[in-house]
């Protein structure tokens, strides 16, 4: 009994080492490489797969998924002879297994080296300054490089990235420099631009009020002028008016009469005045003659009437 049990026991075993090395379960987003005595023979796709055992064996076994590689740092020489330090990340995905497992002994390494080359090669075309400016342009060209050999190897290279570029510490200095020394030239010119624009303000202000004055002074000119004109025709009108009136008022009767006695009283405050305005009396040299006077006065008025 205790040998069948021995037996049993080995058989079990022999049948476990059987089905491990049959049955093959690849995850999702994986693919194995399956060698057939030495030769490529499958690609095992994700799910249940049967091999033979002992025959068949899993070689390679590749992530399908989006993988980041870090690319290491490294000295890059610019156009101008200026020392760059860089170093970036990289994006790739195994698109053919088979290829990816036989393309090359190691497809990451070859994608690292190649990603520094390219871009020690394309840094030495460019100048420091544009270094900065195209960061774009430089992780384009990588990728296109790298696109084209790793498709021998099954890769994808989906993205690279420049994550740090570190100039010589005497390099950064002389950009600090250089960008303090342009702040100080646009804030020079901004005051000076501000000035300017305030000079400009000012004599627009001056001219304007100036224009606003003489505007004034000319509309108050105008008004004087019209207002003197108004007011002598007012007085040409009130005497004309005034002269109507009189001429008016002779024709009536008894109008002739008044007028006589005005201009006598008239003549004789005249002679009152006169005579009052100085220590010398003045007497008429024919005091009899005043009603003389006084007819030649109204014969003067009558001829005008």
């Amino acid at each position: 009994m205790q040998g069948v049990g021995i037996v049993a026991l080995v058989l079990f075993i022999i049948f476990v080492v059987f089905a491990v090395q049959t049955i093959k379960v690849v995850p999702q987003q994986h693919a194995w490489i399956v060698e057939r005595l030495g030769k490529y023979h499958a690609t095992l796709a994700p799910g249940l797969n049967i091999v033979i055992p002992f025959i068949d064996r899993v070689a390679y076994k590749h992530v399908l998924k989006e993988i980041p590689l870090d690319v290491p740092s490294q000295i890059c020489i610019t156009r101008d002879n200026t020392q760059l330090q860089v170093d970036g990340i990289l994006f790739f995905q195994v698109t053919d297994p088979m290829r990816a497992s036989y393309g090359t002994s190691n497809f990451i390494v070859a994608i690292t080296q190649l990603a520094q080359t390219t871009l020690r090669s394309i840094i030495g075309k460019m100048e420091l300054d544009k270094t900065f400016e195209e960061r774009d342009h430089i992780n384009a060209n990588v990728v296109s490089a790298l696109d084209e050999a790793a498709a021998n190897w099954g890769v994808k290279v989906l993205r690279y990235e420049i994550k740090d570029l570190t100039p010589p510490k005497e390099i950064l200095h002389a950009m600090q420099a250089q960008i303090t020394a342009e702040r100080e030239k646009r804030a020079v010119i901004a005051t000076s631009e501000g000035a300017r624009q305030q000079q400009i303000n000012i004599a627009s202000g001056e001219r304007e009020a100036q224009i606003q004055r003489s505007e004034g002074e000319r509309q108050a000119a105008i008004n004087r002028a019209q207002g003197e004109a108004s007011a002598i025709l007012a007085v040409a009108e009130a005497n004309a008016s005034a002269i109507r009136q009189v001429g008016l008022s002779i024709a009536q009767p008894g109008g002739m009469e008044s007028v006589n006695f005005k201009v006598a009283q008239q003549y004789v405050e005249a002679f009152e005045k006169l005579a009052r305005t100085g220590n010398t009396l003045i007497i008429p040299a024919d005091l009899s003659n005043v009603a003389g006077l006084i007819a030649s006065a109204m014969q003067t008025v009558k001829s005008r009437a």
